[in-house]
């Protein structure tokens, strides 16, 4: 039971919008903090999600704040200085590519949390 409780948690902080919030804090405050906190946070759940031995709260994690990221950017479409800020690419194009690009450093600690736990 506490195995699920903990899967439950870590979807629910996935499911934060971590693209949108990178993006829009670029938008807002010229900071790419926002890039390396999204990077941060999600490694540090798939770290925690791997360690528990459950990959689907990853995968349904990002698959959420992916929807929830996609539903604010598309919502911020009618704004033409955001439409603009991002060239070369357009928003849409900069979320798929985050999106992807949020997948690699997850991988990693993925592996390395696997690793980590077969040596106990």
């Amino acid at each position: 039971m506490r195995k699920i409780g903990i899967n439950i948690l870590i979807v629910c902080l996935y499911s934060f919008p971590f693209v949108y919030f990178s993006m829009y804090q670029d938008f807002t405050r010229y900071s790419m903090i926002g890039y390396l906190v999204m990077f941060l946070v999600t490694s540090l759940l798939a770290f925690f999600s791997t360690f528990f031995r459950n990959a689907i709260p990853i995968i349904l994690g990002n698959i959420a704040s992916g929807i929830i990221s996609f539903y604010f950017i598309s919502k911020m479409s009618g704004n033409e200085e955001w439409e603009s800020f991002f060239k070369p690419l357009t928003p849409n194009q900069l979320f798929v590519f985050v999106s992807c690009l949020n997948l690699l450093p997850q991988l990693i600690v993925m592996i390395i949390a696997y690793k980590f736990k077969r040596k106990d």
